[in-house]
């Protein structure tokens, strides 16, 4: 997938950061779905396994640098498991659930990543997208990355909203 995923991008032209997406059958088949020219939500998985800064990579190609990666230069090292918690009532048809944090507390630990845009008292409107943040752990292997997330969820407190979701993407 990988290698058809760059011929892809080759072919095209393509030279900045983005995502190729594909479809997999039982038979391990896959069969081209999108190409996003953007970086996906879920890219903190990637820098994490990889060690580099995709965002930092493609605010230097839009601003005319040369890419500073060769696809032999990357290799994946460890799992990583992305959640993303959000402010939405799972009981009435995922709608968003605004309302204002009065306590936020984020797990402190080794080998996780919050990415958010908001501080212990911020206000969850319904004007915008209801996510909260991304959670994002890593570890040697799957089952030690989906460890660490479970503890990590376990010591996140959120208090205010009527209710929190958290969506486990597959991978």
């Amino acid at each position: 997938m990988g290698a058809a995923a760059v011929r892809i991008g080759k072919e095209i032209g393509y030279t900045n950061a983005g995502t190729i997406e594909f479809l997999v059958d039982k038979k391990l088949n896959f069969y081209f779905l999108e190409m996003n020219t953007r970086i996906q939500v879920e890219h903190p998985v990637t820098e994490l396994v990889t060690g580099k800064d995709i965002v930092e990579e493609q605010i230097l190609i839009a601003e005319g640098h040369p890419l500073r990666l060769k696809q032999e230069d990357l290799t994946q090292k460890g799992h990583a498991i992305e959640c993303r918690i959000y402010a939405e009532d799972p009981e009435n048809n995922f709608r968003p659930s605004p309302g204002h944090m009065s306590l936020y507390i984020e797990p402190k630990m080794d080998q996780i990543r919050i990415d958010k845009g908001i501080s212990a008292e911020s206000e969850i409107t319904s004007s915008f997208d209801p996510m909260i943040c991304k959670l994002i752990s890593y570890g040697k292997n799957r089952e030690e990355a989906r460890e660490i997330m479970i503890a990590a969820l376990h010591d996140y407190t959120i208090h205010g909203l009527k209710q929190i979701y958290f969506f486990y993407p597959s991978y």
